[in-house]
């Protein structure tokens, strides 16, 4: 039985018992209400008080039977309470062991400093495709919504430095800091740059100029919700069609038509070949629409001669099975080359 539904009924037998030796002392002894629960409450304490009136044969035996009954349903009350104490404790203890764990084992993750309006967005898509994170909160009310979203969290202060090296940030893939202080966003940018050179970090801006504070932080991108969210709203008054577009190409919840980046591995047999002569629109039905070089610069609409470098990323416009196709082929591609060029070394 459940240990809160035994206390339920523990205190219920105990106001019973407190009820039933009233009446009992009443009946027995005569004496007045007061003077019966007083009674009955010292007894079933065990106080040692002495009788509030000498009793009779009958009222002792009513008074020693009292006794056993409260003793044991009292030993029973205390230890229901310490049994939902110590139980509560154990899950809690050996719950956050279970997370500090799944934690260390995060490899090339991403660490999502916040979890508000903007962090709980993010949560849900990272979550819908698959991406590895872990959220640092140190809001108790927000950590509450984390234990009821069901997501990876650790209650702490993203500012310092054994927070985030708990989080895993010498294995992460990158950071993004949207707590709603600028301020913070700028110690957290500066605090993960240090403990990590090479992170990828993203950081929200929330004050004009704070974007430059950001970048010189070290954040690689700087991000504005009100800025994104104003010149959306402008675009879909100015230019309804070709938000609608985007807005269905980069939905995760749309079917028919989904933009996506494919990224070209070292020694892919790709290397080297033109966007026609590689099949990709007219074999797998596809539209490179923009193709971002290895060294930053993004080539919009390429040419179908252009060249497929190491390290290039793809912006395809297709259906999601065409995209997997896609996808698929491109690490088939990359496998292959290598199994082929680790036989020529040792053939």
């Amino acid at each position: 039985m459940d240990p809160v539904r035994h206390l339920k009924i523990s205190f219920f037998v105990l106001l019973m018992l407190i009820s039933g030796g009233t009446a009992g002392y009443m009946s027995i002894e005569g004496w007045r209400p007061l003077d019966a629960v007083y009674m009955t409450v010292i007894t079933l304490g065990t106080v040692g008080f002495k009788e509030v009136h000498d009793l009779s044969d009958g009222g002792k035996m009513f008074t020693m039977g009292l006794i056993v009954v409260g003793v044991s349903v009292l030993g029973y009350i205390v230890g229901s309470l310490a049994q939902i104490m110590f139980e509560g404790q154990i899950q809690r203890i050996i719950g956050r062991k279970k997370v500090e764990k799944q934690i260390e084992g995060l490899v090339a993750h991403y660490i999502i400093c916040g979890y508000g309006r903007i962090g709980s967005l993010i949560c849900k898509e990272f979550k819908s495709n698959g991406v590895k994170f872990v959220i640092i909160e140190k809001n108790s009310e927000a950590a509450e919504r984390l234990e009821e979203d069901g997501y990876l969290y650790m209650r702490g202060d993203a500012t310092l430095d054994e927070t985030l090296l708990k989080a895993g940030i010498n294995r992460a893939k990158g950071l993004i800091s949207v707590v709603t202080s600028d301020t913070e966003n700028v110690y957290i940018t500066l605090t993960a740059r240090g403990l990590n050179p090479g992170l990828y970090i993203m950081a929200r801006s929330g004050e004009e100029g704070s974007d430059i504070k950001l970048k010189r932080a070290g954040a690689n991108k700087v991000v504005s919700p009100y800025t994104i969210g104003g010149h959306r709203m402008a675009q879909s008054i100015l230019r309804p069609n070709v938000v609608d577009f985007i807005e269905i190409a980069t939905g995760h919840e749309q079917l028919e038509l989904q933009m996506e980046e494919i990224t070209i591995p070292e020694h892919s047999a790709f290397v080297g070949e033109t966007l026609v002569s590689s099949g990709f629109r007219k074999e797998i039905g596809v539209i490179i629409v923009g193709i971002k070089k290895s060294h930053g610069k993004m080539v919009f609409n390429p040419h179908p001669q252009t060249k497929i470098e190491e390290h290039d990323t793809l912006i395809v416009l297709g259906d999601p099975p065409s995209i997997h196709k896609l996808e698929d082929l491109v690490d088939r591609a990359a496998t292959d080359e290598v199994i082929k060029k680790h036989r020529k070394e040792h053939s």
